[in-house]
């Protein structure tokens, strides 16, 4: 797993569960799905890089 994606990542992750939680609590679900989007997309991201370095592309 390359350093910069890896980043990228978890980066995804930590902004996307932030966003999410904030606009939760301010009670605007569109913007919170978005957040979630972020953060799934980030761990997606970083589960298709550990795959990669598992068969060692």
């Amino acid at each position: 797993m390359s350093a910069g994606e890896k980043a990228k990542a978890k980066t995804e992750q930590v902004v996307g569960k932030a966003v999410r939680k904030t606009a939760h609590a301010m009670g605007k679900e569109t913007t919170a799905a978005k957040g979630a989007a972020l953060e799934t997309r980030g761990r997606a991201r970083g589960a298709k890089e550990k795959a990669k370095g598992r068969f060692g592309h």
